[in-house]
């Protein structure tokens, strides 16, 4: 690898290890092996070379999610089973990718005192929502339309308010049966509030 690749890499570790916040520069140039000038010779900053490595560690997260989800939809032919198995799934993918969580929530709650992280944010969104809509339908990709964004904001809220919490209560955390239970409950009572 190269400088740069050794750079993203060694701040990939540090997000994992310390968190978004409490990493330095130092401690980025000691993971990768790389002269702490080269952070700014190739990234300008360590907060732009934290962005980018948050960002495409979200990526690689999201790899390991459509395989989970692939896995997990071909289980069985039963549509409520296939849901089940999905959550408990995506579930399963915070024990591997917890630091990488801690540093995303952790990264958010910084937003409004970063420009730069917020841009970052601000720009990966719509083709995150519109990549949950695909993977959880199983598709390829799906047009850029304001129903599939909507689909997506739908299943990013679910993904991310149940790592939320799993990261304060593992234990407490619901499952993908907890997910079925309440979709019909809240599907239910909005869509059919005779019922």
């Amino acid at each position: 690898m190269g400088n740069r690749e050794d750079l993203m890499a060694g701040a990939k570790r540090c997000l994992y290890e310390k968190g978004y916040g409490r990493t330095t520069a130092r401690d980025i140039a000691a993971a990768s092996g790389v002269s702490l000038a080269a952070i700014g010779y190739h990234f300008g900053s360590k907060e732009a070379l934290l962005n980018a490595a948050l960002i495409e560690a979200t990526g690689e997260w999201g790899e390991t999610l459509a395989a989970v989800v692939a896995d997990a939809a071909s289980a069985s032919g039963d549509p409520e089973e296939r849901f089940i198995a999905v959550w408990d799934g995506v579930k399963g993918t915070f024990v591997e990718h917890r630091g990488l969580w801690a540093a995303q929530f952790e990264a958010i709650a910084q937003i409004a005192h970063a420009p730069e992280l917020e841009k970052a944010f601000s720009e990966s969104q719509r083709m995150a929502r519109l990549g949950l809509a695909a993977l959880f339908q199983g598709l390829p990709e799906v047009p850029d339309t304001e129903e599939e964004i909507a689909r997506g904001m739908f299943y990013q809220a679910l993904v991310a308010g149940m790592a939320a919490q799993w990261m304060a209560a593992p234990e407490q955390a619901p499952t993908g049966r907890d997910f079925l239970r309440g979709l019909r409950l809240v599907g239910t009572s909005v869509l059919n509030p005779a019922s």
